[in-house]
C-alpha cells in the first residue's frame, strides 16, 4: 500500500505539472522549461520521497531539496509561469527533510509565497489567493503523509525483523541453559559413578578390559561435559561482529544512517562479548522504536584493560523509549545497567541537544581484580 501510494503520488505530481505547462502560453521557452522540470522533477522527488532501503543519505536529500527549490521558483520568478502546483511538493519535501522545529515554519513560508508572488504581480494566475494557499497545503500534507507512511512501513518491517532476532537469541540462550542444567548434570553423575566403579574395581578381581572400559567411559563423560559447558557459554550464539552486521542491516533498512568505528581485531573474554552483544542488541531496539532517529554512530574501543561500546543517535525526544531522561532510565536500560555492573563495568546514558548517548565500559577480568 505504501509503495502504491508513493507511485500514485509521483505520477500525479507529474500530471499536475504537465497540466500547468499545457495551460501556459506555449512557446519555445515554455516547452524547454516544462520539459526540464518534467525530466528532473521525478528524479528529485524519488530521491526525496523514496522509503528505505532506497532512501538517500540525509546530506544528499539536503542537496535535492535545494535543486527542487530552484526548479520550483525559477519558472515562477524568471518566466512568470503559473506552475503553482510545484509549491505543494516543495513544502512536503521540506517537512520530510528538515527537523520539525525548522520544517514547519519553512513549509508555511513556501505555502504563503504563492499568494505573495501573485499579489506582487510576479506571476499571473486566475486562481484566488485562498485557492492557491489551500491547494499548496493539501498537496504538502498528502506528500508528507504518503512518504511518512512508507517510512513507517519500512521501520515497522525492520523492527519486526529485530524482534524476531531477539526472540531467536533468547530461545537459543534458554536452550543452552537447559542443555547445561539437564545434560551437564547427567554427565557429571555418570563421571562420578564411573570413578566410583573404578575405585571399587581396584579391590576386586576385575579384568583389565573392564577397567579400561570404565576409564574410557569416565573420560568420555568428562569430555562431553566440557563440550556442553562450551556450548552453554554466554557467547555461544552470534559473535560481536555478526551482531553488529545484523544491527547495521536492520537500522539501514529502517532509514537510519549508520556509522561504525571498530578495532581491526576484537579478541574479548566470552563474558564481555556476551554482555556487549546484549547491550548492542537492546540499543538498536531503542533506536528502532524512535521514529525520528536518522543517524546512529556505533563505536567499539578495546585495549589491555577492557572494552568500551558507545551507541549514539539523534532520536532523543521528550517522549520516546529510545531516549529516556538521563536520570530516569527505562526498564530496558536498567537491565543493561545490571548486566554491565555484574562484570564490574560502568554504564552511562545521556540525552543532550537531541543526541542520546549510551556507553558501556567493561573491564577484563584481570583489570577488574586489580581494582582497589
Amino acid at each position: 500500500m505504501a509503495f502504491g501510494a508513493m507511485a500514485v503520488l509521483v505520477v500525479g505530481s507529474l500530471s499536475l505539472v504537465a497540466l500547468d505547462v499545457a495551460s501556459s502560453p506555449l512557446g519555445r521557452r515554455t516547452v524547454v522549461a516544462g520539459l526540464t522540470v518534467l525530466v528532473l522533477m521525478p528524479a528529485v522527488m524519488l530521491g526525496q520521497y523514496a522509503p528505505p532501503p532506497y532512501r538517500l543519505p540525509y546530506r544528499w536529500r539536503w542537496g535535492l531539496l535545494l535543486v527542487q527549490a530552484v526548479l520550483t521558483y525559477l519558472p515562477l520568478l524568471l518566466f512568470h509561469y503559473r506552475w503553482l502546483s510545484l509549491l505543494g511538493f516543495l513544502a512536503g519535501a521540506v517537512l520530510l527533510t528538515l527537523p520539525p522545529s525548522t520544517s514547519v515554519p519553512l513549509a508555511l513560508a513556501v505555502g504563503v509565497s504563492g499568494p505573495v508572488l501573485a499579489t506582487a504581480g510576479l506571476i499571473t494566475t486566475d486562481r484566488s489567493m485562498l485557492s492557491v494557499l489551500l491547494g499548496t497545503a493539501i498537496t504538502a500534507s498528502t506528500v508528507f503523509a504518503v512518504a511518512h507512511l512508507a517510512l513507517l512501513t519500512a521501520r515497522l518491517s525492520a523492527h519486526r525483523e529485530h524482534t524476531t532476532h531477539l526472540a531467536e537469541q533468547r530461545e537459543l540462550a534458554r536452550m543452552r541453559q537447559d542443555l547445561h542444567d539437564l545434560v551437564g548434570s547427567s554427565l557429571t553423575a555418570i563421571a562420578l559413578q564411573g570413578e566410583a566403579a573404578l575405585r571399587d574395581s581396584g579391590t576386586s578381581a576385575a579384568s583389565d578390559r573392564e577397567r579400561a572400559a570404565l576409564t574410557e567411559i569416565v573420560a568420555l563423560a568428562r569430555r562431553l561435559h566440557d563440550d556442553v559447558r562450551t556450548i552453554s557459554r554466554p557467547d555461544g550464539g552470534l559473535s560481536l561482529a555478526e551482531e553488529l552486521v545484523h544491527v547495521q542491516r536492520v537500522l539501514t533498512a529502517s532509514g537510519v544512517e549508520v556509522r561504525t568505528a571498530l578495532p581491526p581485531r576484537t579478541e574479548l573474554d566470552p563474558a564481555i562479548t556476551g554482555c556487549l552483544r546484549f547491550v548492542l542488541r537492546e540499543a538498536a531496539g531503542n533506536v528502532l522504536q524512535h521514529s525520528r532517529a536518522t543517524h546512529c554512530e556505533i563505536a567499539l574501543h578495546t585495549d589491555g584493560t577492557g572494552a568500551r561500546l558507545t551507541v549514539r543517535n539523534d532520536g532523543a525526544g521528550e517522549a520516546g523509549p529510545a531516549a529516556p531522561e538521563a536520570g530516569r532510565p527505562g526498564t530496558g536500560l536498567l537491565g543493561l545497567r545490571s548486566r554491565v555492573l555484574a562484570l564490574d563495568g560502568v554504564f552511562t546514558v545521556a540525552a543532550e541537544d537531541g543526541i542520546f548517548t549510551l556507553t558501556a565500559a567493561v573491564p577484563r577480568a584481570e583489570a577488574a581484580a586489580a581494582r582497589p
